[in-house]
C-alpha cells in the first residue's frame, strides 16, 4: 500500500517541477532567471532545515503516519490558494504522448533506481545480490533502448535533443556530479549523529539544521549574482566552500566537539546554496520559452538519479568499512540499548567500538570528499562570459511579462 501510494503521488508531484519552472520563468522575464531560481530554492531548502526536525518529533511524540498525514492539510491549502491566485490560460494542444517513451523510461527508470538504492541492504546475500544486479540490468537496458529511440518522434517524452544545447550539457554534467557526491555525503551526517553519537531522531534533524541555513543564506546572493555575472564564476566558488566543509567531516571522531561539525555544516550549506540553483539557471538560462518545461524535466530526473547513485555508493561504502571494523558494529547497536555494552566486552571495548565506526564514517566521507572535487572539473567548463538569453525567442513581439 505504501509503495502503491507512492507511486500515486509521484504522478502528481512529476507534474509540479516543470509546470511550475514554466509558470515562473514566463511571470519573472529572462532578466531575472538567476533571482527567480533563487526564490525557488527557498522552499527546497525548507526540507533540509524543517523535514528532519519535524519528522523527529513526529516519530518521538506521535508515529510515523503523521510524516504522511501531515501532507493531507498542506495540500488542500495549496490546492484552494492555486485556484485562486493563479491566472487562468487557454492552452492549445500541440504535441502527442510519446506512449512507447513512457513504457521503455518510466519502468526501466524504476528499476534502475530501486535496484541503486537495494545495494547496501543486499551486500551480504548472494540471492538477493543477484536480484538487484538482475533488475539494475533490465532497468538500463530500458533506458538504454528509450535513449534509441528519443530521437525517432518528433515529441519524445525526454527530449535528448536539448543536449545539443553545449550550456545545458556542461550544467547536466555538473548537477550529476554534485548531486551524487553532495547527497551520498549529506547521507552519513544524521546517520553519523544517530549511530556513533547515540542522538535521537529530533536532535539529529536539529544539528544538521545549520547546513540549511547557511545555503539560506547565500541561495539570494547568487540568485542575484547569476542575473549579473555568469555562472562559471560563481558555481567553483560554491563548490570549494563545501570541500572546505566537508574537509572537516573527514577527521571526525567519536568525541569531535559539536560547535565544530556545526561550523563545518555551515559552511557546505554556504557552498550548497551558491553551486545548486546557479547550475539550474545556466542551463534553462538559453533555452527558449516552450523547452524550459523538458529541460526542467530532464535536469530534475538527472539529479534524482544522481543522488539515488551517490547514495547507493555511499552506502556500500560505508557498510564494507563497518563491517571491516569488528567492534563497530556493536557498539552502534550499544548506543542505541546501553544494556548491550557487556556483551560487547565492557566500557572500554564499547569506546573502542565507538572510535572505529567513527573511523569508518571518516573513510567514507573521504569518498564523497573526492567525489566532490572531481565536481570542479566541469564547473570550470560553465560559462565564464555573458550569456544571452533566448526564453522569449519563441514568443509574439507584443507579449509582454508583468511581474507582481
Amino acid at each position: 500500500m505504501l509503495i502503491g501510494f507512492r507511486v500515486l503521488q509521484g504522478l502528481g508531484g512529476g507534474m509540479l517541477m516543470p509546470l511550475g519552472m514554466t509558470i515562473m520563468t514566463r511571470a519573472a522575464g529572462p532578466a531575472r532567471m538567476g533571482r527567480l531560481m533563487a526564490i525557488l530554492g527557498v522552499p527546497m531548502l525548507l526540507g533540509p532545515i524543517c523535514g528532519p526536525i519535524l519528522g523527529g518529533w513526529l516519530i518521538e511524540n506521535a508515529s510515523w503516519h503523521w510524516i504522511f498525514l501531515i501532507n493531507v492539510p498542506i495540500g488542500i491549502v495549496a490546492i484552494i490558494y492555486a485556484s485562486l491566485v493563479l491566472a487562468k490560460d487557454s492552452p492549445q494542444p500541440s504535441e502527442s504522448f510519446d506512449f512507447l517513451g513512457m513504457a521503455l523510461m518510466s519502468p526501466g527508470l524504476a528499476l534502475f533506481l530501486f535496484g541503486v538504492s537495494s545495494i547496501p541492504g543486499a551486500a551480504n546475500d548472494q540471492y538477493s545480490y543477484s536480484r538487484v544486479w538482475a533488475t539494475m540490468i533490465i532497468g538500463l537496458i530500458l533506458i538504454v533502448t528509450f535513449v534509441f529511440h528519443a530521437f525517432r518522434p518528433e515529441h519524445p517524452l525526454l527530449d535528448l535533443r536539448l543536449f545539443k544545447n553545449r550550456n545545458l550539457t556542461v550544467s547536466c554534467i555538473t548537477m550529476f556530479m554534485f548531486a551524487a557526491a553532495f547527497f551520498g555525503g549529506l547521507l552519513l551526517v544524521p546517520t553519523y549523529f544517530q549511530s556513533v553519537r547515540g542522538e535521537s531522531t529530533l536532535m539529529a534533524g536539529l544539528l544538521v539544521a545549520p547546513q540549511g541555513i547557511g545555503a539560506m543564506l547565500t541561495m539570494p546572493i547568487a540568485g542575484t549574482l547569476s542575473d549579473r555575472i555568469p555562472v562559471g564564476r560563481i558555481v567553483p566558488t560554491g563548490i570549494v566552500l563545501i570541500i572546505i566543509g566537508m574537509f572537516g567531516l573527514t577527521q571526525v571522531t567519536a568525541t569531535t566537539a559539536y560547535p565544530l561539525l556545526i561550523a563545518e555544516l555551515f559552511v557546505m550549506g554556504l557552498g550548497m546554496g551558491a553551486t545548486m540553483m546557479p547550475i539550474m539557471t545556466s542551463a534553462l538560462k538559453t533555452l527558449r520559452s516552450h523547452e524550459v518545461a523538458r529541460g526542467s524535466t530532464l535536469l530534475n530526473i538527472i539529479q534524482q538519479v544522481a543522488s539515488s547513485c551517490g547514495i547507493a555508493v555511499i552506502s556500500v561504502i560505508l557498510t564494507a568499512h563497518l563491517n571491516a571494523a569488528p567492534l563497530a558494529k556493536p557498539a552502534i547497536s550499544a548506543q542505541l540499548d546501553p544494556t548491550l555494552i557487556d556483551a560487547i566486552g565492557g566500557v572500554a571495548a564499547f569506546a573502542v567500538g565507538l572510535a572505529q565506526a567513527a573511523a569508518s564514517f571518516a573513510d567514507t566521507f573521504w569518498v564523497a570528499w573526492v567525489l566532490v572535487v572531481l565536481t570542479l572539473i566541469p564547473a570550470f567548463f560553465l560559462p565564464r562570459k555573458h550569456e544571452e538569453s533566448h526564453l522569449l525567442d519563441d514568443q509574439p513581439e507584443t507579449a509582454a511579462v508583468v511581474v507582481h
